[in-house]
C-alpha cells in the first residue's frame, strides 16, 4: 500500500521562521507570542494574515465562532478589520500572530499598511517578553470578553483603551447597585 498522497502548503501559505518571535504558554491566555531577541521600537514584528473575507462572511463567521467559543471556551474569533468591504480571517494555522493575545497595557499596536496588518513595537521589547496588543473591542458587548492581562491598570474587560473610563462609571453604577444602594 503506497502512502497517502499530502497536499503542498501553497507557497503564499509557507512562510520562513519569524527572526522576532517564539511560540510558549502564555500566563494571559493558553498560547502567546515572545520576543526572541531585543525588538527595537517601531519595528513590524510580525503580519497579521489569513484568508480575505467580505463583511457579511465576517459577521457570519463571528457569529458561530463566538457561541462555539462560549460553550466550548475554544479560541474566540480570529477576524480583524482590513478594509470597510473586507476583514482577514486569521484562524488559520500558518498565521502565528494569532497567538499574540490582549493587554490593558501593550506593548505592540496595529496597523494596516498597504493592505498588510502589520504588529507594530510600541517601544522596546526585551527577549522572553510577551507579545500583546489592544484588540480594540467595542464596549457595546464588554460582558463577552474578559481580560486576562494581569497589568495593574486592566480594566478586567477586553475594550479598547478609549472606552477604559466609560466601562470602570459602568462597573462602579453596577455593584453600587448590586450593593442595594
Amino acid at each position: 500500500m503506497s502512502d497517502p498522497v499530502q497536499k503542498k502548503t501553497p507557497a503564499r501559505k509557507r512562510r520562513p521562521p519569524n527572526p522576532w518571535v517564539k511560540q510558549y504558554r502564555s500566563p494571559i491566555h493558553n498560547s502567546g507570542l515572545f520576543a526572541a531577541t531585543t525588538i527595537p521600537k517601531g519595528t513590524r514584528v510580525i503580519e497579521y494574515v489569513g484568508e480575505k473575507i467580505t463583511k457579511k462572511e465576517s459577521y457570519r463567521r463571528a457569529v458561530e465562532r463566538l457561541e462555539r467559543s462560549q460553550r466550548t471556551g475554544a479560541a474566540a474569533v480570529f477576524i480583524f478589520e482590513l478594509t470597510s468591504k473586507h476583514d482577514i480571517d486569521g484562524s488559520v494555522r500558518w498565521n502565528q500572530a494569532r497567538l499574540i493575545n490582549h493587554s490593558c497595557n501593550p506593548n505592540c499596536e496595529t496597523k494596516v499598511i498597504r493592505g498588510h496588518i502589520w504588529i507594530i513595537a510600541l517601544r522596546e521589547i526585551e527577549p522572553g517578553e510577551e507579545l500583546s496588543y489592544d484588540y480594540g473591542y467595542d464596549i457595546e458587548h464588554w460582558e463577552e470578553h474578559p481580560c486576562r492581562c494581569g497589568q495593574p491598570d486592566c480594566v478586567g474587560y477586553i475594550v479598547r483603551a478609549d472606552q477604559h473610563k466609560k466601562l470602570k462609571r459602568l462597573l462602579k453604577k453596577r455593584r453600587k447597585k448590586d450593593k442595594g444602594g
